[in-house]
């Protein structure tokens, strides 16, 4: 896939990766042995029939090819962008044992690239059935639900807290990996369907849970919206930030524009991010766009990072440097952020996730200077709902209990996505939120 050179594009925050070509496109199509068993759609979470959307791409019929995606995934061009299709359906690719798999991913994003400017018609909609259900949280999982109780013919409203729809693909994901235009169009492909959108509407406080539950259903899909700390001393200083926050205020809020809007964050000259997943590499990569030396702090080895290869990869060619195998234990400063002390860390047997377990060692302490510290150490579900939710069963980390069919300890309540696992991906959200609408349907059918 070919990308914008680095010393470019950490200038702005436009799109890194420019997209296959037709005959780019074609040729990688070609590549496809259309398997007799394509184990390929097994490991795609929504069930998209792979072989035959590419097929239809070698054939350069690109519009039957958006239509083929899109009757199992309405959001394709998001997940052709921000899916980990290296450790779904592309490791299950059978090219990928002598070769490189097909880029299922990289094509999935050209059709619907292709399709949103030709203009592919919506799906269709069954019957209408008089039945409310109502949807919170827009995000990855919400959306999805929604679209699938809609195409049933269900009557959808989504309640969404903030100004803006999307949830983490719009506050989340920086522009740079996920541009904003792509994440509204395929949010208007969704309410196209009938869908009911409600912005600025907290449940328990702009609607109350009474008048929620007398939808017919709910679907949870609030997403992990709660960030996690490190409980350092220091960490209430000037320049503290998590991710989360960080995120939301440049992505949603336009903080890098500031005064021009009026979110201020600060902008640091030298930045350290703590963490290793795609939120630190994202929340590094948007650090320098704005001007600073970032430094990531990752207490395992290089080879132990859960982030994606590619944004790995992206973000070392932006200059961002990496210290494995070390740790914040402080925070340096007296009302603003002057540096944060780590410690060296040995790694030791594997955890239950089957990388190496880090221990510190003992007096082995260096300091780096920073004006900025940006705690990425993972998230879990926002409580502001779930708890006020009476009967609701929640697990040990505030995460709603639900089965695999998404139903939880109230008999029209479901949930799907991070709600349930905590942070995930995208795709996972995705594909939970199916099996979940789907459930709802059986049940709305009695």
């Amino acid at each position: 896939m070919p990308v914008r050179p680095a010393d470019e594009r950490i200038r702005d925050f436009d799109e890194v990766d420019l997209g296959f070509t037709k005959t780019e496109a074609q040729a990688e199509a070609l590549r496809c042995l259309q398997c007799k068993k394509p184990l390929c759609i097994d490991g795609c979470p929504v069930g998209i029939n792979i072989p035959a959307f590419i097929q239809q791409i070698a054939d350069g019929d690109i519009l039957q090819a958006a239509a083929t995606i899109q009757e199992e995934n309405m959001l394709p061009a998001i997940c052709g962008r921000v899916c980990p299709q290296e450790n779904q359906c592309e490791k299950l690719c059978i090219l990928g044992n002598k070769s490189t798999p097909v880029q299922i991913g990289q094509l999935e994003r050209y059709v619907a690239d292709y399709a949103r400017k030709e203009g592919l018609q919506i799906p269709g909609i069954a019957n209408q059935t008089k039945k409310r259900v109502a949807v919170v949280g827009s995000g990855p999982a919400g959306l999805t639900g929604a679209a699938e109780l809609a195409k049933a013919g269900h009557d959808v409203t989504i309640f969404e807290s903030l100004h803006k729809a999307g949830g983490v693909l719009t506050y989340g994901i920086p522009s740079f990996r996920l541009p904003k235009e792509i994440v509204n169009a395929e949010i208007d492909r969704v309410m196209a369907l009938g869908v009911t959108l409600k912005c600025n509407h907290i449940v328990g406080r702009s609607v109350s849970i009474e008048e929620l539950l007398k939808f017919d259903a709910v679907l949870l899909g609030t997403g992990a919206g709660l960030p996690y700390f490190m409980d350092l001393k220091g960490e209430h200083l000037n320049g503290v930030y998590s991710a989360n926050e960080f995120l939301t205020r440049v992505n949603l809020m336009h903080a890098e524009q500031f005064p021009s809007y009026d979110t201020p964050v600060i902008r640091g000259s030298r930045v350290i991010v703590a963490g290793a997943g795609n939120v630190a590499m994202d929340a590094a990569r948007t650090a320098r766009r704005m001007g600073g030396k970032v430094t990531l702090v990752y207490r395992r080895r290089e080879e132990d990072m859960p982030a994606r290869a590619a944004e790995i990869e992206h973000a070392r060619e932006e200059g961002i440097e990496f210290v494995t195998c070390a740790n914040p234990v402080e925070v340096l400063g007296e009302v603003n952020v002057t540096g944060v002390i780590c410690v060296r860390m040995k790694m030791c047997d594997p955890d239950d996730s089957g990388r190496p377990r880090a221990e510190p060692i003992r007096n082995e302490m260096f300091t780096l200077d920073a004006d900025v510290f940006i705690q990425a150490i993972g998230q879990g579900p926002n409580p502001l709902l779930i708890r006020e939710i009476d009967g609701i069963t929640l697990g040990k980390k505030g995460n709603v209990i639900a089965d695999a069919s998404g139903k939880t300890s109230i008999y029209n309540v479901f949930a799907a996505g991070d709600v349930t696992t905590g942070a995930a991906t995208v795709i996972e959200a995705m594909g939970a939120a199916k099996k979940a609408a789907q459930t709802i349907c059986e049940m709305l059918k009695d």
